[in-house]
């Protein structure tokens, strides 16, 4: 009978001792996700940005430019936090004509061209040929791999992944950008042999920097925009 209470003691040690080992191991493994998780950037209106928000508003979940500024009245806006290697996605619609962008890893928000990357939010719907500045191209560097925006009013969805220097874009579910930056060797001239406006080879944009929505002509509206840092 005592071997017999000794060995239940031992047994009921040890499951205490596995079911403290099982939980702890759930808290580090829910720690390690949490660091993994996708930040909601408009889960708390505009304070994810820095002013001024010119005219930007943040409304029933939507980032919203819901004018249409003349140049010299135009503003963009940037999140305040600085992004390196990251997935971005999030869905947009414009107003027909509309010139828009996602600015990344941008060192000087007073010269986002020159010193960012854009990927290209535009009213291409139905239009040809393609051309690197279409919709979802990476603005004056690479063009889209097939046209795949809807016409002005419906939703997109675009998905951003910079890491190092591979850079790919995806729009409305399908892969139109997929490139190494290094295959940018030469400033102000793409693989190609096609000319870009930019001062500073592509293959030196992998620093951290802004990133930010650009109001270049015409309404967009931005919502589930959420970001997670690779």
């Amino acid at each position: 009978m005592y071997q017999i209470k000794k060995t239940s003691y031992r047994l009921f040690f040890i499951s205490i001792a596995i079911s403290f080992l099982f939980l702890g191991l759930k808290q580090i493994n829910h720690e390690d996700f949490g660091k993994d998780e996708f930040v909601n950037v408009l889960q708390d209106g505009m304070l994810a940005f820095t002013e001024p928000y010119g005219e930007w508003i943040v409304e029933n979940g939507q980032l919203i430019l819901p004018v249409k500024n003349e140049p010299g009245k135009r503003n963009n806006i940037w999140l305040k936090n600085i992004y390196r290697d990251f997935i971005l996605e999030l869905d947009f619609k414009f107003d027909t004509g509309t010139n828009s962008g996602v600015f990344m890893r941008t060192v000087n928000i007073a010269d986002p061209v020159q010193t960012g990357i854009e990927i290209q939010i535009r009213d291409d719907y139905g239009k040809s040929p393609i051309d690197k500045n279409f919709c979802g191209s990476v603005y004056d560097i690479k063009e889209i791999s097939e046209n795949r925006v809807k016409k002005p009013g419906e939703w997109n969805h675009l998905k951003i992944m910079a890491e190092g220097t591979i850079l790919s874009v995806f729009l409305n579910e399908g892969k139109v950008i997929d490139i190494n930056l290094t295959n940018w060797e030469e400033a102000g001239k793409n693989p190609d042999g096609s000319a870009n406006k930019f001062k500073t080879a592509y293959k030196d944009m992998t620093h951290p920097g802004r990133i930010g929505f650009q109001d270049h002509g015409g309404k967009v509206w931005y919502r589930n925009i959420r970001i997670k840092e690779l």
